[in-house]
């Protein structure tokens, strides 16, 4: 009788521990991001990196021995496009979804995933006012503003520039860091000589470019998008005004130079955390290898890098707690994920969602169109 007991005693603890830790094949994790519109080639490098990750998460078996479906929607770099993507994605089956690149676009379906209990993890996505609705599924694996804000007010100050022209283009993410350096700038006593915005998506920024040279600066921190970056660049070397520009983490993708020309990108600096091209760590290297091999180049910013960062966590999460569930996923990464290694770096998140640790590095365009990290 004792073995018959030793024997049912057994038989339950095992389906106890299958019931805890086995979930319904395949795992879908969905993939939001820019594949149509200005930002198409970040879209278009997001859903490759993830794309690559999971191909290889399947050849090795996949989750548990679970194969992981990717979802993948256009958001088209727009809010309104975005809020259906995200209502597609939540009616799909996703256990959390990696995205988006704006911030803008990311707080137009952040209740959409909020609502439908699905955990969001984006990655291009630094307006401060994200984390601070206390949303418990949502996370990012990028910076927030006030953060780059505080390393932008500190670099224009060692630089010793006195006059400071701030322009945004009125988005989420480009006014918050202006916002954010300006408040630092005023307590610090410097001299703000402009605060506007542009119009996105113009061709022509020559009325803006002359009411900012009147306003005669030391420097301008332009803190919106590649695209607009380099028209003004471009624009501002053909009105032959050689002041000296900067720019934040937007303005980190190589199409900027192709917009610009390498000869009036030279000499431009921005805030970014580190490019494809610098990181280090020997899994980021691994990646970068496989994914050369696989799309014949790299990826044209870190911002796709960091959709594969939020991919590996998501991943992290189902395999230790075993649960193909978001609110596992958001409990395990806000409070056990602790220094995990990335492809940028070490990865903990606080609990408010937000990533923890210092990404910001100071990058300088050469004569070659050449992004070089600076010392």
């Amino acid at each position: 009788m004792k073995h018959v007991v030793k024997a049912l005693t057994l038989a339950l603890a095992a389906s106890l521990l299958m019931a805890a830790t086995a979930f319904a094949a395949p795992v879908k994790i969905g993939l939001m991001c820019p594949l149509t519109g200005k930002w198409a080639s970040e879209g278009q490098d997001m859903r490759n990196i993830v794309t690559l990750l999971a191909d290889e998460l399947n050849k090795a078996g996949g989750i548990n021995g679970n194969k992981v479906e990717l979802v993948v929607e256009d958001d088209g770099g727009d809010p309104r496009t975005a809020a259906l993507a995200a209502q597609k994605l939540t009616t799909s089956g996703v256990i959390a979804a990696i995205g988006t690149y704006g911030s803008a676009v990311t707080e137009a379906s952040q209740s959409i995933y909020d609502e439908a209990g699905v955990v969001q993890i984006a990655t291009g996505s630094t307006a401060v006012r994200l984390t601070e609705k206390g949303l418990k599924r949502f996370l990012r694996t990028a910076p927030r503003d006030d953060e780059q804000g505080m390393v932008a007010a500190k670099l224009i100050k060692a630089k010793g520039y006195k006059a400071v022209a701030l322009l945004h283009d009125n988005s989420s993410y480009a006014k918050g860091l202006a916002d954010e350096t300006k408040a630092l700038l005023d307590k610090a006593g410097t001299k703000i000589v402009f605060y506007d915005a542009l119009t996105p998506g113009e061709r022509d920024y020559t009325a803006i470019l002359t009411k900012l040279k009147a306003a005669s600066p030391d420097i301008i921190f332009c803190t919106g998008y590649y695209p607009e970056v380099g028209m003004l660049l471009r624009q501002k070397m053909e009105m032959k005004w050689n002041v000296p520009m900067m720019g934040g983490d937007a303005a980190n993708h190589a199409d900027l130079v192709k917009i610009s020309g390498k000869e009036a990108a030279k000499g431009y600096f921005f805030l970014s955390p580190p490019g494809p091209q610098d990181l280090d760590a020997p899994v980021a290297k691994s990646m970068l290898t496989a994914y050369k091999a696989k799309y014949n180049g790299v990826p044209g910013s870190v911002w796709s890098v960091l959709a594969g960062d939020a991919f590996n966590v998501i991943v992290e999460a189902v395999k230790s707690t075993g649960k193909a569930d978001s609110g596992a996923i958001a409990e395990y990464l806000k409070t056990k994920l602790k220094n995990y290694p990335g492809f940028t770096g070490q990865i903990s998140f606080n609990e408010k969602g937000d990533r923890v640790g210092d990404l910001y590095r100071v990058y300088e365009v050469n004569a070659n169109g050449d992004f070089i990290l600076q010392p």
